[in-house]
């Protein structure tokens, strides 16, 4: 990925047109290879500062994805392979989560090595009462596939909290349910916590965004896990009229509304969308770089006043 932005490669020319058009004061990436001198997100953000969009701070974390486990996680009879991590991954790093801000960050509250097991009310997979894959595999297993961080941004006006977050995906499992099962309880996390069950509750003002994985009406999953989190009256759903942010292309799914962005219900929201101009309109152009897309997944975002 380092290799690919200092190269200035096609895609990043994307990305980068994507985020200098928004131009977003806050912007929350998932996708985005970890390493531990956080080189790579460094030479994105320099990227982004050449197109004229200056973050002066940015925050990230080792993700779950790669991080061995020794174990069989998946019930194939394997060991070692991604499926086998603690969150699906070739190696260390990969896929995880980077934020930029204008203004500094607090101190995170990091909830990513949660076990699954611990979350009040787990729903664990199992194979005729055995648990699955097995008891060993159980009693190591933590809940996110990346992250799960709540981020104070020290906005010179009020502090705002960040609850973030990109689940796994629903499908790729068998009978047992174990990647259905496990996103939903990435989702129900957050409504532990803001019942104060994991700690104490974010205090407001606060947005949780991230990537779901899961659309509320449509496509494979638990669909009443993320329709009961856009209903519940202490956050905010300025994108329900919005339609899709993502483009699953052919044979399947299609597009899915799986990214979210939810305000506390303190906040005060200018405006809301999903930045997916469709041809002939001319910021569509900004999509893409010499025929390649930013993202199958499209920004969403907010206009927000305290």
């Amino acid at each position: 990925m380092l290799r690919d932005i200092l190269r200035r490669e096609d895609q990043t020319r994307a990305v980068t047109q994507v985020v200098a058009h928004v131009a977003p004061d806050i912007l929350f990436l998932q996708g985005v290879d970890y390493d531990a001198d956080l080189l790579g997100a460094k030479a994105l953000r320099d990227q982004f500062a050449e197109a004229g969009v200056v973050y002066t701070h940015l925050f990230a974390l080792p993700p779950n994805t790669g991080v061995p486990t020794a174990l069989d996680m998946n019930g194939d009879g394997y060991l070692h392979d991604a499926e086998d991590a603690q969150g699906f991954g070739h190696f260390r790093g990969a896929s995880g989560l980077l934020v930029l801000s204008r203004w500094p960050f607090g101190a995170v509250e990091d909830y990513s090595t949660l076990l699954w097991r611990d979350l009040p009310s787990a729903q664990m997979p199992d194979i005729d009462g055995a648990p699955f894959p097995s008891i060993e595999a159980q009693a190591i297993q933590r809940l996110s596939r990346t992250n799960h961080w709540i981020l104070p941004v020290e906005h010179p006006e009020k502090r705002l909290s960040l609850l973030l977050f990109a689940a796994g995906p629903p499908v790729f499992d068998g009978p047992e349910d174990q990647n259905g099962l496990r996103n939903a309880d990435e989702i129900r996390l957050w409504v532990h916590l803001l019942n104060g069950a994991l700690g104490p509750v974010p205090d407001a003002p606060f947005v949780l965004m991230g990537g779901a994985n899961l659309d509320p009406d449509r496509g494979e999953g638990r669909r009443h896990v993320i329709a009961s989190l856009l209903a519940d009256p202490r956050l905010q759903d300025p994108l329900e009229e919005s339609g899709p942010t993502v483009d699953w292309r052919e044979p399947r799914p299609g597009d899915l509304r799986v990214d979210y962005l939810l305000p506390s219900a303190d906040i005060r929201v200018l405006e809301a969308g999903v930045f997916w101009p469709k041809a002939p309109d001319p910021d569509a152009r900004f999509l893409v770089f010499n025929k390649v897309r930013a993202s199958r997944h499209h920004m969403v975002w907010a206009d927000i006043e305290f």
